[in-house]
């Protein structure tokens, strides 16, 4: 009795067991993980060292994508999972991640190509959909091989005869390895920012003849269009959101290259997509930041904050923070100054944070916030020489441009109504 119920139940048990399924192949189960989450930095011209876009192409580095996206280092995404949800996570699902693993266990077996989704199309040279309009720096910076690299700047007229409604955005430095970040700043008709400085050829603040005009160079209030940093991504606003180019406005290139022991030449692009039509919302990038700071030698952990409140009502949209080699997090959080302990601080966003991946991130669900919430911005610092990437571990680090020196800054994204500018946003009703 016994040895037939043991019977019954191994048969039972191997009734259970699925069944195992077919190899995994190249063009059936690989190849639309990567169109769908490796090719946008994986193919040829872009920041992904090797393209992967045929079998040719991903059969040598099987083990090594098994490997890296086993560990989840690939695609690159560091935020804490604990904390929010974002539209433009790349992440691989655990199926996902199985497959590839399944398919280099396999000795990487190509199946059939008719099996192959159809090529996924991209606009050559761009991660957007093809511009409508690419605006160049008008002459190469030319960058020494060694010591440091003033911010450099050149500002470029847009010829705008109209309103130009501005729905994606992408920048595109020509000597990537160089570019440590740019910014493009929008400079309206009659601004006074930079008003001396001349237009259409680089110039640093140095080099400015106008005592005003060389303070003002690493300040502003104009709205900014878009920030690059190394591994950023563009910008991709939904349906009925952009950022507005006035008509007669002059884009702002505001850019940091750092010498790696080779002489180059850069001659950065922005590409933009226009919105079909004049969008409800305008968008808007503002930033939190901390300017005054001394991170002693050798600390691992080391605390910097900033606070401010929204003058008005806004729908929160996405963060983008910016430190430099010696961060290590930074979080976004909603201050409830009503409670206490833990319960004071909302955290939206937590990042590990890597200064060769700089992303953005999105909020899955746009967050609307009332006017007077208070946001802080906090970030951690490893000054220890536990960080390989420390440039000096035994100095006290402050505030500075250069890659060495450190940086706080927390841009974040927002959206209220269309015909509400930069100013106007900034002017508070009442006592908040």
């Amino acid at each position: 009795m016994l040895l037939a119920l043991a019977m019954a139940c191994l048969e039972q048990s191997a009734q259970a067991q699925p069944k195992a399924g077919p190899a995994a192949t190249f063009y059936r189960d690989v190849l639309p993980i990567m169109q769908e989450r490796c090719q946008a930095c994986h193919r040829t011209g872009e920041i992904g060292p090797m393209p992967l876009v045929t079998y040719r192409d991903a059969r040598p580095w099987s083990r090594e994508i098994q490997k890296r996206t086993g560990s989840k280092e690939m695609p690159p995404w560091f935020a804490d999972p604990r904390y929010g949800r974002f539209s433009n996570d790349p992440s691989l699902t655990p199926r996902q991640i199985a497959t590839l693993a399944a398919w280099a266990d396999a000795g990487a077996p190509a199946g059939n190509p008719h099996d192959a989704p159809p090529p996924r199309q991209w606009a050559e040279g761009w991660v957007i959909p093809s511009p409508g309009m690419v605006v160049k720096m008008p002459k190469p910076v030319t960058i020494p091989a060694r010591g440091d690299v003033d911010y450099t700047y050149e500002i470029v007229p847009t010829g705008f005869t109209e309103d130009r409604w501005v729905r994606m955005s992408e920048v595109r430095p020509e000597r990537r390895r160089n570019v440590h970040h740019a910014v493009i700043y929008i400079r309206p008709p009659g601004s006074k920012w930079l008003q001396h400085a001349p237009v259409g050829e680089p110039f640093t603040a140095k080099t400015l003849t106008d005592e005003q005009d060389r303070r003002d160079a690493m300040m502003t209030q104009s709205d900014m269009l878009l920030v690059y940093a190394p591994g950023s991504s563009p910008d991709q606003w939904p349906e009925g959101m952009a950022k507005l180019v006035p008509r007669g406005s002059d884009l702002v290139f505001q850019m940091h290259y750092t010498a790696n022991g080779q002489a180059g030449k850069d001659q950065t692009s922005i590409g933009m997509v226009f919105a079909r039509q004049p969008p409800k919302q305008r968008v808007l990038t503002l930033q939190l930041t901390n300017d005054h700071f001394v991170i002693p030698p050798g600390v691992p952990d080391f605390f910097v904050e900033a606070h401010g409140s929204l003058p008005n009502d806004a729908l929160l949209l996405s963060f983008f923070p910016h430190l430099h080699l010696r961060g290590k997090e930074f979080a976004y959080n909603i201050v409830h100054p009503e409670r206490s302990g833990q319960e004071k601080f909302e955290t939206l966003l937590r990042v590990n944070y890597n200064f060769y991946w700089q992303l953005s991130y999105r909020l899955a669900e746009p967050l609307p916030l009332k006017a007077g919430t208070e946001l802080q911005a906090a970030a951690v610092y490893d000054n220890s020489h536990q960080n390989p990437h420390n440039p000096d571990p035994d100095a006290a680090v402050r505030w500075g441009d250069q890659t060495y020196d450190e940086m706080m800054v927390g841009f974040f994204d927002i959206a209220v109504d269309a015909n509400v500018d930069k100013p106007q946003f900034f002017i508070r009703n009442g006592n908040r």
